[in-house]
């Protein structure tokens, strides 16, 4: 978050200074918004021009890219915009050294002037902001993880028992073992053919219980009262 902010600042700032250039002498005391965009292409020329088809016409484009850029959280989007700066800069300067012979840098405004730093400078903070800035790309991913459903556990085949751990497969897990398991035997009383426990009592067998085996022993019910005469 602190480095988006920080990262837009510095590419708004970048694009104030490259939209504030063409206001601004650029060589010989000719300000940039006396250029005309397509003199960039064909050559520089004396001819006049109005702001909106002069050179400040791709740095507002670049502008909006920023401001597109910071509102997305993009740094392509703002990396673009420094690049179409810088390059309409230096398209420019190619364009005046053909045309003057030389570019030169004097003191007495003959030269190279504020206003090219200033888009120079412009183009350079918005690349930095790019770089700056941290995207929304880790974001985007993490939540897009956390609205994905996590998928169940694969149902074992039919001719696999479910193992241990247990799996999302309905039913009480076990646990397999190579080794057979040992069967516990009932206790069914003192062992008769033992001397030491033949004159315990002994359980009657299932067959010699008048009880129901299966249902519990019950009191019959009482018997209905007498009627009263």
């Amino acid at each position: 978050m602190i480095r988006n902010i920080l990262g837009s600042v510095v590419a708004l700032a970048g694009a104030a200074s490259a939209v504030l250039s063409p206001f601004r002498d650029w060589y010989a005391g000719r300000a940039g918004q006396d250029y005309r965009l397509e003199d960039l292409f064909g050559g520089i020329t004396a001819a006049e021009s109005g702001v909106l088809v002069s050179i400040l016409l791709p740095f507002l484009a670049a502008a909006l890219l920023v401001i597109v850029g910071v509102v997305l959280r993009s740094r392509l989007v703002v990396a673009l915009a420094g690049l179409v700066v810088l390059g309409f800069t230096i398209l420019w300067m190619v364009r005046q050294g053909q045309a003057a012979g030389s570019l030169v840098v004097a003191g007495d405004g003959s030269g190279l002037q504020v206003g090219v730093v200033n888009a120079l400078a412009g183009g350079l903070l918005m690349l930095i902001g790019a770089l700056l800035m941290s995207g929304r790309g880790r974001r985007g991913r993490r939540s897009r993880r956390e609205r994905e459903p996590e998928e169940p556990y694969a149902a074992p085949a039919a001719d696999q028992v479910d193992t241990w751990p247990p799996t999302q497969e309905p039913g009480m897990s076990v646990q397999t073992s190579p080794w057979p398991e040992p069967e516990v035997d009932p206790y069914t009383g003192p062992d008769p053919r033992d001397p030491r426990t033949r004159s315990y009592p002994q359980a009657p067998h299932p067959e010699d219980d008048p009880r129901d085996p299966v249902h519990p022993p019950h009191r019959p019910p009482p018997p209905p009262p007498p009627p009263q005469g």
